[in-house]
């Protein structure tokens, strides 16, 4: 038996890659769901979107909460990559950092439910909310640093502070239709910019 896991012509790599891939595929789908039907979205409705079947989401994770803290960590690596990506393409650092919000706030929808799954293991999710502080905070961090360096918005504001702000304008939206939160979270970001203040430096 050959146990570096590689058969004839060298296959296992391009096979573990199919199926990194088809995770990746599993959980976009399952956030998706969760996004929009919230983190109880029936698993056959993630499959469906998902393109694979039932037995597939349970193999990679066996019960429901497995699901959301997979996809958890999974938009937690995404939001991380795409702030560099984002001013990178974004015609402006402020565009960057209010695109990088809306998918914060989707996020948000997926980290209010794993509270829920989680209110048994105190000592789990304090550790995937540090994980998130860590990996996120950073990436908050310097999408408003290179909107306050391009003279776009003012340059006193905190990752944490605007980040928390953002999760509490979130909280409950999900179970009130009159209340858009998505709405007042853009107010927010457009208050941001700098000729909406008169404390710039030199005014």
């Amino acid at each position: 038996m050959n146990d570096s896991g590689e058969g004839p012509g060298g296959t296992a790599r391009p096979r573990r890659s199919d199926a990194r891939r088809n995770k990746k595929t599993l959980l976009d789908a399952a956030a998706a769901a969760f996004v929009a039907s919230g983190v109880e979205a029936p698993v056959r409705d993630i499959a469906a979107r998902a393109g694979v079947g039932v037995g597939t989401i349970y193999r990679h994770f066996p019960t429901r909460a497995d699901l959301i803290i997979g996809v958890y960590r999974h938009q937690v690596e995404s939001l991380a990559e795409a702030g560099p990506a984002l001013l990178e393409s974004s015609a402006s650092a402020h565009g960057a950092l209010g695109r990088w919000i809306d998918l914060f706030v989707d996020f948000l929808v997926t980290k209010h439910g794993l509270a829920a799954v989680l209110k048994s293991d105190n000592a789990g999710f304090d550790t995937l909310h540090s994980y998130f502080l860590d990996r996120l905070v950073p990436v908050c961090t310097e999408l408003l640093e290179a909107a306050a360096a391009a003279g776009e918005i003012r340059s006193d504001l905190d990752a944490y502070e605007l980040m928390r702000g953002v999760g509490n304008l979130c909280i409950g939206a999900e179970n009130d239709p009159r209340y858009d939160a998505r709405r007042l979270v853009e107010f927010l970001i457009q208050g941001l910019r700098a000729e909406h203040t008169d404390d710039r430096p030199g005014r």
